[in-house]
This record gives C-alpha cells, sequence and structure tokens, in this order.
C-alpha cells in the first residue's frame, strides 16, 4: 500500500489524519525491513519530539485493525516488527539469530482455510511465521 492508499483507508473507516499519524505511517514506510515501534518512534521523533509510544503503539494497531500493517512477532529477545500491507496477505521466515524477517509471497494456509470455510466457520484473519537461522546465524546457532 502507499501512503495515499493507506490514508484514503483511514478516512473510510472514518477516522482523522492527524500530523502525527501521517508521520508514523511515513515511518512504517521508511526503513528496509519492517521496523519494530521504538524504531518508528526514533523516525517520528526528529519532526515531533514529544510523541510517545504510545502513541506510536494506538496508530500502529489501528492500522493493523484496519488491515494496513502486518504484525511480525519475533520469538528471539526483540520485540514485534510491523511492516505495511504492500499488495497481498503473505507471511514471514524470522531468523532467531538476527530477527531478519524474509517474506513468503504466498500464504501458505489458504487452501485450509477454504476448508474451514466450506465447513462452516468463518475466518476473521490468521498468522504464520516460521522460525530458524539465517545463513549468517546459522553457524552461531549450532
Amino acid at each position: 500500500m502507499t501512503e495515499a492508499e493507506i490514508i484514503r483507508q483511514i478516512k473510510t473507516k472514518g477516522f482523522k489524519i492527524t500530523s502525527q499519524r501521517r508521520a508514523i505511517i511515513e515511518a512504517l514506510l521508511v526503513p528496509d525491513r519492517p521496523p519494530t515501534a521504538q524504531d518508528v518512534l526514533e523516525i517520528v521523533r526528529d519532526k515531533y519530539p514529544y510523541v510517545s509510544l504510545d502513541t506510536v503503539y494506538r496508530n500502529i494497531n489501528l492500522l493493523a485493525e484496519i488491515g494496513c500493517v502486518i504484525k511480525i512477532n519475533l520469538k528471539n529477545n526483540e520485540k514485534s516488527r510491523f511492516e505495511i500491507l504492500k499488495h497481498h496477505h503473505h507471511h514471514h521466515l524470522i531468523c532467531l539469530g538476527c530477527g531478519e524477517a524474509v517474506c513468503l509471497e504466498k500464504c501458505l494456509l489458504d487452501k485450509h482455510m477454504d476448508v474451514l470455510k466450506d465447513q462452516g466457520y468463518k475466518i476473521v484473519g490468521h498468522a504464520f511465521e516460521i522460525y530458524g537461522y539465517c545463513p549468517s546465524c546459522c553457524d552461531t546457532a549450532e
């Protein structure tokens, strides 16, 4: 999603576009890898020094609720990362060593979701992550 598409989605859901909200969206779009909430806070504070981490989390959670952001849960000592949904729903392979999150371009659960829907279940969402070690961290994991 582009910034304009995200803003349109927010407005469609009846929420206001504040300058801080816009800065948080811009911060989520900047990094070359999905940022943590702390990363977003540091980027936003360049422009708005008094923004709180709570404000960042509230806005990220709003963006997740309306389907613009994916939360990537990490199993190492790092906190969650957040990614703007670019084109379609997808999942991640997450390195337990360095925290790198690699996008898996296809949803591996789509076929299973269809079976559950056929059985009468109303699926409202799902998350799937694979944990392991990237090539750079493999040597230290053994």
